[in-house]
């Protein structure tokens, strides 16, 4: 599930901004959003999100839109497998999960000339070690997983959905509830990204640091509404033979915006919807994201 890079190729045709190479981490920002770092109780559950990004501003090394006629536009579904069972591993639930996303992106560049489509399959997420803690007013999470280069890629095509290199990813974040009855809750969810070379070309993007944020109130067992941030730091710099570019620019973004969340009793089954805006740009695209997801109990 790239997010939603689309190659080395597209910002070298359009010349003027060689800098804003795109290489961008696997994780999608703002995949999870209130109590993204509270996991559940042993069970099965599949989770559908439903990702929605546009954009129509790229943002060059000093935050500046570069002028190349862009418009972005990425629909991105994705199933994910959980499984969280009875057995215990530092004092906290074990689990794992899968998932495997399905991509379709359109983009147009009046600069470069280009305007494509491609819809496919996404690089898959293995994460072979969930940990969840539960404690009287704390919930906390950790993982490490695996980014696989099973979408398709080519460092010659400006526009591909697989990102042609492999990713470890490992996670940690906590949910603080501020009364008794859990309704209000602060949670924050770290991710930490680091890469290998491409498979066509020697470059290896740098790591990423990225956190989910959510503060939210439960009304009743049914409702969750509340305001979600998610912030991204490239933290260490690409390199490779084909890092032609200035390396010591990296990028990073911010965004904001509301969720709500509503779950149905006799379906066992959680709806949410969550919209964030993108600002603070540096070295990448700027657009919104909309996620709508879809979470079954077993």
């Amino acid at each position: 599930m790239n997010r939603f890079s689309f190659g080395i190729c597209l910002i070298l045709l359009a010349g003027n901004v060689a800098s804003a190479q795109q290489e961008t981490s696997h994780y999608p920002a703002g995949a999870e959003g209130l109590k993204g770092a509270s996991l559940p109780p042993p069970g099965t559950y599949l989770k559908w999100y439903n990702i929605v990004y546009t954009a129509d501003t790229l943002r060059d090394r000093n935050g500046n839109a570069a002028p190349v006629g862009l418009d972005l536009d990425v629909f991105a579904t994705v199933p994910r497998l959980i499984k969280m069972t009875d057995q215990k591993f530092l004092g906290a639930d074990y689990g794992m999960d899968i998932a495997v996303p399905f991509l379709n992106v359109d983009l147009q560049v009046a600069a470069a000339g280009i305007n494509q489509s491609k819809f496919g399959l996404g690089d898959i997420l293995i994460e072979p070690l969930v940990l969840g803690w539960h404690f009287e007013q704390w919930d906390v999470a950790a993982a490490a997983g695996v980014w696989c280069p099973t979408g398709d890629f080519s460092s010659t095509n400006p526009i591909h959905i697989g990102k042609g290199f492999w990713t470890g990813m490992f996670t940690l974040g906590a949910t603080y509830y501020f009364d008794e009855d859990k309704t209000w809750h602060l949670s924050g969810l770290g991710r930490y990204e680091t890469n290998s070379t491409k498979t066509d070309i020697d470059l290896r993007p740098g790591d990423d640091f990225h956190i989910e944020w959510g503060l939210g109130k439960s009304f009743g067992k049914n409702w969750n509404v509340g305001l979600t941030a998610y912030t991204h730091w490239q933290v260490t710099s690409d390199s490779g033979s084909a890092a032609l570019y200035d390396t010591s620019v990296h990028d990073r973004f911010y965004s904001l915006g509301p969720e709500v969340v509503y779950f149905c009793v006799p379906y066992k089954t959680f709806f949410s919807v969550r919209y964030q805006r993108e600002f603070g740009a540096i070295d990448r695209v700027e657009g919104h994201n909309t996620v709508i997801s879809l979470t079954k109990i077993f």
